[in-house]
């Protein structure tokens, strides 16, 4: 098993919740204080966050504020954050992306996948077969998935045509339910 670092996306604004849902409280814990501990918990380091959205407030509630990796142009999508993320990241042999909104993915998952950890991986997480997150890439991939990462889109335009992607099962540990909404919270703490 290789190196593996943590890069959690928390820039958005949260516009369909009201605001940025890495503010928001699960279980008296904020969802990126929670996604944090998920990715040092199963086995990432170092772990980077990006900030975007109310930058400042995220930013007091990471234990280490040098954690925080802020996305200046956040506001065009969850590709400005990936890009700066993957920019901002060390020397490792591959990184696990994860959401600040997935509050069902646990440790357990992240360390399935971080075990599968080199330069040339590339694996993402299923749910009863369904491709999600975390998503994990072998570092000879970083600057390729950084040049590709547009809108809100991510990385989806540079995985989809790939056929190399592991589909690691994780329905056994968890989801990928994501809380996009007030509406969606009763639902993430079952």
């Amino acid at each position: 098993m290789g190196s593996c670092a943590g890069l959690l996306l928390a820039a958005g604004a949260g516009r369909r919740f009201g605001r940025p849902k890495a503010l928001v409280e699960l279980g008296g814990e904020p969802l990126v204080r929670r996604a944090l501990r998920v990715l040092t918990d199963g086995g990432c380091a170092p772990v980077r966050v990006v900030v975007g959205a109310q930058a400042e407030d995220v930013r007091a509630l990471l234990p280490d504020p040098s954690l925080a990796v802020d996305a200046e142009d956040w506001a065009t999508g969850m590709g400005a954050s990936l890009r700066a993320g993957l920019r901002s990241l060390p020397k490792a042999d591959a990184v696990l992306v994860h959401l600040v909104d997935l509050p069902k993915v646990d440790a357990r998952i992240v360390a399935r996948l971080t075990a599968l950890a080199s330069p040339d991986v590339v694996a993402r997480a299923a749910y009863d077969g369904k491709p999600g997150h975390p998503v994990l890439f072998g570092r000879r991939w970083w600057s390729e998935v950084a040049d590709s990462a547009n809108g809100d889109r991510g990385a989806r335009d540079w995985l989809a045509p790939r056929q190399d992607v592991q589909l690691i099962e994780c329905g056994d540990l968890g989801s990928g339910f994501d809380v996009d909404t007030p509406d969606d919270l009763p639902a993430a703490q079952g």
